[in-house]
């Protein structure tokens, strides 16, 4: 294993500690606990809160989307792991300014068994209201009719921003809630994997695809995809993706989208872009545009080679908050 780290039971103090020293005028540590990252901009009495959870690994997903029309906190846990519950309350209160907190995060088990802990102990010990909305919008993880089954990727990004939008604009909490659910109504990814990662602590890749394969489908902590299958050009890949996801979600001319094209963590953007190519192109000969499109990482697997797409099919209240100015450490859309 070749990896630029120091002591592998220290990835998540060090990288924190070093976002901290890049981005300490935009982001700071609750009471110093490298497991808890706050806004440091003055955010308003009144605004509801918004914050989410998630094990280390994914960067820019979780932490990276703590901002101004973003996130207001994040708990990470050890990679691919959740952080504790008590984390999670901590922050909870911190991010509380009177009208309560939107907990917003991927529907995997123990983040959900730690959240649900986290907001009834506020509720009980501090009576700061939340609402809870799980990202499930990976379609390879289960079936439409199990939707409630699937895993949340890298579409929660768009979620994180639509509902920090709402929450800017004075949104209640009900009201935030209801955005970010019908963001996540008309929004999914898709994926595949070229290779896997490796989890400092471990050592050694988390499962192997041979050299001319390619996994359809593959979650991004190594859960299994749909199908292996021999590996395709990058145009092949963009129909093969986009083709699952509008069998799930149909498209029709005149509709209006933003797709997101995302790097695993080790796919060159030059490659990227080649696969966004041939999606505008396809999205084009059926008569539906692309908005805002965004194409970089922006919810990886460690060192995984591989994209997702995610495609979010937007009405006019969508459009208006995805457009809306946000900035964070590894996001903004102030130059859209």
């Amino acid at each position: 294993m070749k990896k630029l780290i120091n002591q592998p039971e220290n990835f998540v103090k060090e990288t924190m500690e070093g976002i901290i020293a890049a981005y300490g005028d935009k982001v700071k540590l609750l009471d110093g606990d490298y497991r808890i990252l706050l806004n440091n901009y003055k955010v308003r009495e009144g605004k509801v809160g918004i914050v989410t959870a998630g094990g280390s690994g994914h960067l820019p997903v979780f932490l990276g989307y703590v901002g101004q029309g973003l996130l207001d906190g994040c708990t990470v846990g050890n990679v691919f792991a959740s952080p504790a519950a008590s984390k999670m309350a901590g922050m909870i209160r911190a991010c509380d300014k009177g009208n309560g907190v939107l907990v917003l995060f991927g529907n995997y088990g123990g983040d959900r068994m730690n959240f649900e802990l986290a907001c009834e102990t506020v509720d009980m010990e501090d009576d700061i209201r939340t609402e809870m909305v799980l990202v499930r919008d990976d379609i390879a993880s289960a079936p439409k009719e199990k939707r409630d089954r699937r895993r949340g990727v890298a579409g929660m990004v768009y979620a994180f921003k639509i509902a920090g939008g709402k929450a800017e604009n004075g949104g209640t909490l009900e009201e935030v809630a209801e955005a970010a659910r019908h963001a996540l109504d008309n929004i999914r990814t898709m994926g595949a994997a070229l290779s896997s990662c490796i989890v400092p602590q471990v050592g050694k890749p988390t499962f192997t695809i041979a050299e001319d394969e390619i996994e359809i489908g593959m979650g991004i902590h190594g859960e299994p995809g749909v199908e292996v299958r021999k590996m395709m050009t990058a145009d092949q890949v963009a129909e093969v993706l986009l083709n699952k996801i509008t069998e799930d979600m149909p498209l029709k001319p005149g509709d209006e989208v933003s797709v997101m094209v995302n790097g695993l963590g080790a796919t060159p953007l030059e490659e990227q872009f080649i696969v966004y190519r041939r999606v505008h192109q396809i999205l084009s000969e059926q008569g539906i545009s692309i908005y805002m499109p965004h194409i970089g990482e922006y919810a990886t697997s460690m060192e995984m080679a591989g994209l997702s797409l995610t495609v979010m099919k937007l009405d006019d209240e969508l459009k208006a908050l995805l457009e809306q100015p946000a900035q964070s450490p590894f996001y903004t859309n102030f130059n859209k």
